[in-house]
């Protein structure tokens, strides 16, 4: 698994009343690099949403969907709901996006933790 990638994903519902959480099956961008995959059964990323509205989100980035990143529509990179999950998570591999674009997910993930 290498950063950049988007897979597709199960996040489960929490336990309780749900709030603003993503859930469900979606699209998420992995964050972490290939070195963290090595030894832990979990992976960080990003989850998407095609919900549009969701750009005006602190830190969030559009991604255009294309053949290269398998989505099937324009989609929002929710950096403020960062997670990890257990790689028993990911149903699928649907592609990588850009560098470019995982150039403004890394600058949205550094603006949303203050680094």
């Amino acid at each position: 698994m290498d950063r950049g990638e988007v897979v597709r994903v199960e996040l489960p519902q929490p336990q309780g009343q749900s709030g603003h959480e993503q859930i469900g099956k979606r699209p998420a961008i992995v964050a972490q690099v290939p070195a963290a995959s090595a030894n832990l059964s979990t992976v960080i990323l990003v989850p998407l949403t095609g919900q549009l509205h969701n750009a005006r989100h602190f830190g969030s980035v559009v991604i255009t969907a294309t053949t290269e990143n398998g989505l099937d529509v324009d989609s929002v990179a929710l950096v403020h709901q960062l997670r990890a999950i257990d790689r028993k998570r990911i149903l699928a591999t649907l592609g990588r996006i850009t560098d470019a674009d995982l150039h403004k997910v890394d600058s949205g993930i550094r603006d949303i933790l203050g680094l």
